[in-house]
């Protein structure tokens, strides 16, 4: 039997990376997972978390920074 690979493809947007992150949560709590693929799963899950918050954090920094612009531009005479 083939060993499934573990290496998951990044998504291809923070949209889709949600999307999919609500399924596996509705996945996970309808308990219809075998449990060879709940770890999987969790796993998969939390690489998405992560994508998101990284995702998130840069366009808060990207936030910042336009307003950091808009303050000093608003200070000229």
């Amino acid at each position: 039997m083939p060993k499934k690979s573990t290496a998951a493809a990044a998504p291809a947007s923070y949209a889709a990376a949600v999307e999919e992150l609500e399924r596996l949560i509705d996945a996970l709590e309808s308990g219809q997972l075998p449990l060879e693929d709940l770890l999987a799963q969790y796993q998969r899950g939390n690489e998405l978390l992560q994508y998101c918050r990284e995702r998130l954090h840069a366009v808060e920094q990207q936030v910042r920074v336009l307003d950091e612009g808009a303050a000093r531009a608003g200070d000229a005479p």
